[in-house]
């Protein structure tokens, strides 16, 4: 992963000392609240429902054991609001009611504290934690090369990537060194922290998209080109929202040393003529929809400019490169030097001899490497009893542990909300897989149906209009079941609590939506989205089934669904494609007749 240089380390402290004299300032009434909101903005501090919610970066998703030790600390010690306001806000979601469900059974909110959540952007946030000591986690985060800079507001947010950069067997170039200049240009430049909108980048340099790339304000993709030429396709104007847009390829290859001075023309376009008159139509996708060739030509006209007038400054030169690449060199790691395939043998036939759940963690959390001696391990982070993404601080401290224990001292976020394992033997494989057991991180369920998406939703988020979480939980505890979960395959399902789209429910192969309907949750179901991966095929937003259904028959909504895909799904198929080959009509007429509460529609 990045090791932070003394000039990296030095400027967040003094971000972090900056902010506590702007904290002082507004406690003591000398900056004006209009003024230090957007202060706070920028270092990661929302006022949310109840409480501040700080977002801290993780470029690229990569954590050493000693930052994941920190957000422990900071989760344990920090993330813990006053006894009178926890029970005021507990109080608050009691009076939303439980979903009642058709099983008799009910799932209601029950407010936690002391967590952290990982997000689909691969950063990591917390819910609780109080203001007054606000400045006194900066300086923690800061002491491991941490903070919350540019993950909120309206300019250049946190870079993200493949969660397998660097180690993926499929990858055309390593992403994480560009990802890391273009993290260290775009911070604090002054025409990108003041934007019409938020603006969002995934950078992927596998074959396989597992960044979900088309759907962000910019989507990089490495490419070579017939003369073998390293370089970029771009994307310009995804996002998902309330308009739901898949971004237009702008440039199939441009040279990778250009790539800043051509985003540097994508957003001054972006920034001089995007729509600052309204809120809802002001990101890039709008202005990138309605212009359409227009756009692509003023971004080709100003790309001129810079190179030609300019002087092209921002060329990355080769020796910047080989800087900021020799930074990610791969941990030496003493392997058994028996070959690989040996040792996967002797895996499988321990798996078959021991426990069948062994062997399904294998086939689920446990993907190929570069280093034939290593593979890439995931721990779920999807399970009963919390809410998909959230770890408390003592499962944090675990996964530090086994970080040390088996990857070389580093995990990854990843954009489905689990951590990643980057570096592990194969030969110890089957001692990872006991202590993951151990800890609840074994289940194998990754890319199943319970290895959902969710957003915080209504518990948390002052912009939902209802909870995902209860309905997270009420799907997660009927598909307990880990062999009707393998038979009915690879399913992504997300969940947002709004249309801003925090639970990437378009993407979803079933996606969730909370709506308001009167007053009361509701929720819209849509099918056949898809995140661009190879399952999934090109990214595409989800079509909705039909009119909005309560709480308590989403899961049999979800239900009918599944199995009207099991009653139409030829041999091997997959949910998506049977979806595709068949259309959505039967699934619309299974969920319509799995309403049952009475004179219950919304629209």
């Amino acid at each position: 992963m990045y090791q932070y240089t003394e000039f990296d380390r030095e400027f967040v402290k003094a971000r972090a000392g900056q902010y506590r004299d702007q904290l002082s300032r507004w406690q003591a009434g000398k900056l004006p609240e209009d003024e230090f909101r957007p202060l706070r903005l920028q270092n990661g501090w929302y006022v949310q429902r109840y409480a501040p919610m700080l977002r801290v970066a993780v470029p690229y998703g990569e954590l050493s054991s000693a930052q994941v030790r920190v957000l422990a600390k900071i989760a344990r010690e920090y993330d813990q609001p006053n006894a009178a306001l926890f029970k005021e806000a507990q109080a608050k979601q009691d009076q939303l009611g439980p979903v009642n469900l058709k099983s008799g059974l009910s799932v209601s909110s029950k407010l936690t504290t002391g967590y952290a959540h990982f997000t689909t952007r691969q950063n990591v946030q917390y819910n609780w934690i109080p203001l007054d000591k606000s400045a006194d986690v900066m300086d923690l985060l800061a002491s491991v090369n941490m903070h919350g800079i540019q993950t909120s507001g309206n300019c250049i947010r946190n870079i993200t990537s493949d969660e397998r950069a660097g180690i993926a067997v499929d990858e055309i170039a390593d992403p994480r060194p560009f990802g890391e200049i273009l993290r260290q240009w775009s911070t604090l430049h002054p025409e990108f922290a003041f934007l019409p909108r938020k603006f969002k980048i995934a950078i992927s340099g596998a074959r396989e998209d597992r960044a979900a790339t088309a759907w962000h304000d910019v989507g990089l993709h490495l490419v070579r080109n017939a003369e073998g030429e390293l370089g970029f396709k771009v994307l310009v104007g995804g996002g998902m929202g309330r308009t739901p847009v898949i971004g237009t390829v702008i440039r199939e290859f441009l040279p990778w040393n250009q790539i800043m001075n051509y985003l540097e023309a994508v957003v001054r376009v972006y920034n001089r003529y995007g729509r600052r008159d309204n809120i809802y139509k002001a990101r890039i996708k709008i202005l990138v929809k309605a212009e359409g060739q227009r756009y692509i030509d003023d971004v080709e006209a100003e790309y001129k400019q810079i190179l030609e007038h300019d002087g092209a400054p921002h060329t990355i030169t080769q020796e910047e490169l080989d800087r900021v690449t020799a930074s990610f060199v791969p941990p030496t790691l003493n392997c058994d030097r028996k070959s690989a395939d040996a040792k996967i043998a002797n895996i499988l036939r321990a798996a078959a001899e021991d426990d069948i759940e062994f062997g399904r963690w294998l086939q689920r959390n446990v993907a190929p490497h570069q280093n034939p001696d290593l593979r890439a391990v995931t721990l779920s982070f999807k399970r009963l009893g919390q809410a998909p993404g959230d770890a408390t601080a003592d499962q944090l401290d675990i996964a530090a542990d086994l970080a040390d224990q088996f990857s070389a001292g580093e995990v990854r976020v990843t954009h489905d909300q689990n951590l990643l394992l980057p570096w592990v033997r194969c030969d110890e494989l089957p001692e990872l897989w006991r202590a993951a057991r151990k800890a609840g991180f074994a289940r194998p369920n990754i890319h199943l149906l319970t290895d959902m998406i969710a957003c915080p939703g209504g518990d948390f988020c002052s912009l939902a209009n209802a909870r995902s979480i209860p309905i997270a939980e009420a799907i997660t505890e009927r598909y307990q079941d880990m062999d009707e979960l393998h038979d009915l395959g690879e399913i992504d399902l997300h969940i947002s609590g709004c249309i801003n789209s925090c639970g990437h429910h378009h993407s979803g192969h079933i996606g969730i939506l909370g709506v308001d309907k009167d007053g009361l949750e509701w929720y819209q179901v849509s099918l056949g989205g898809s995140d661009g991966s190879t399952l999934s095929g090109a990214s595409v937003a989800g079509k909705v089934v039909g009119p909005s259904f309560t709480g308590a028959e989403v899961p049999e909504v979800i239900e009918a669904v599944l199995d009207t895909y099991r009653q139409l799904r030829e041999d091997g198929e997959t949910f998506i494609a049977t979806f595709r080959r068949v259309g959505i009509e039967p699934y619309k007429a299974a969920a319509k007749a799995a309403r049952f509460a009475p004179n219950t529609v919304a629209h």
